[in-house]
């Protein structure tokens, strides 16, 4: 099935969900999909599922009508993943999927192997949002819905500067800005821009952070009673790893946080040649070449210790 109309041929009722922690492309590609089955397949009675309602992102249309809890009992003729690469990777809907008469997945994550009834994977492109617009009828792409797939395409690729971003990728973009939203409030807003508190964890962990493997992996990190004393969250820490990533003469950069004692979120960006994902893989997570993650249970020296020697292989390899 090679667009939406077709996998929504006969169903109901149906449900989006993302991947926990949801980031630009998550709430992107979830919002665009909800609000193309709204306007142009009213008959479905459709809901959307994230973990979590992010003000960044409240510009988006649809965005109240967000559930952040699962309906109980509730049984979908359809369930739509959107860049969610594996099934424990599924929020807060998950059983929901489960118990859903059909599934769909749509994800551009290269360590996804396909975990639905329905598979449309492309690891070779930047974001799920540019895997969904080949979904639908291009003629049917409103200003709204293109706010939503642009924002997506752009936290993606670095506002369309990683090696993500491609021919195809600015020509979408392109057709998408002429609905006539304001791309570049969007960007501010939702990408560059950060709270004084976030500038202030930044600048902790920059001034904090190591080189390792002669100059070719930095690493930063921030423990569970630093985030309790500046009071954040993960979402505060968006775009410290890209950060570390610009440091002069750097492959690859490392962020950890203790999410809560003992568990890290593990954040892995490459600069050149370093296959990141193939590293998240070895501790049971994922992602792509250039950009990965995982979860690690143990002591930050142990975290920061075992990836590096899966990095510093690598290199070795590379001749590094």
């Amino acid at each position: 099935m090679n667009n939406l109309a077709e996998i929504l041929e006969g169903v109901q009722s149906a449900a989006i969900g993302g991947h926990v922690r949801p980031d630009g492309d998550c709430y992107g590609s979830c919002m665009a999909v909800y609000l193309y089955l709204r306007k142009w397949f009213p008959q479905i009675r459709t809901d959307l599922y994230l973990e979590s309602k992010r003000d960044v992102f409240q510009y988006l249309a649809g965005y109240d009508d967000i559930r952040t809890t699962p309906v109980p009992d509730k049984v979908y003729d359809l369930f739509i993943t959107c860049d969610v690469s594996a099934p424990d990777r599924l929020a807060v809907a998950s059983e929901l999927f489960q118990k859903a008469r059909h599934t769909v997945c749509i994800d551009h994550h290269v360590s996804n192997t396909g975990f639905a009834d329905i598979n449309h994977i492309h690891g070779e492109i930047g974001s799920a949002c540019e895997v969904i617009y080949h979904l639908m009828d291009p003629d049917k792409i409103d200003r709204d819905i293109a706010t939503a797939l642009y924002t997506g395409m752009a936290h993606d690729t670095g506002v369309f500067q990683y090696s993500n971003t491609t021919p195809e990728t600015m020509r979408i973009a392109g057709e998408l800005m002429k609905t006539g939203f304001d791309f570049s409030t969007i960007i501010d807003e939702s990408f560059y821009q950060k709270t004084y508190l976030q500038n202030q964890i930044m600048g902790r962990v920059l001034a904090e952070s190591i080189m390792l493997l002669d100059g070719k992996c930095i690493v930063g990190y921030l423990k569970e009673r630093d985030m309790r004393f500046y009071g954040v969250t993960g979402t505060d820490l968006e775009g410290v790893v890209s950060q570390l990533r610009l440091t002069k003469g750097v492959e690859t950069a490392l962020f950890l946080y203790e999410m809560e004692p003992g568990l890290f979120k593990v954040s892995l960006r490459s600069n050149g040649d370093v296959d990141v994902s193939r590293v998240a893989v070895v501790f049971g997570g994922g992602g792509h070449v250039r950009a990965a993650g995982c979860d690690f249970k143990g002591r930050v020296h142990d975290a920061i210790n075992m990836i590096t020697e899966q990095i510093e292989i690598q290199l070795r390899e590379l001749g590094l």
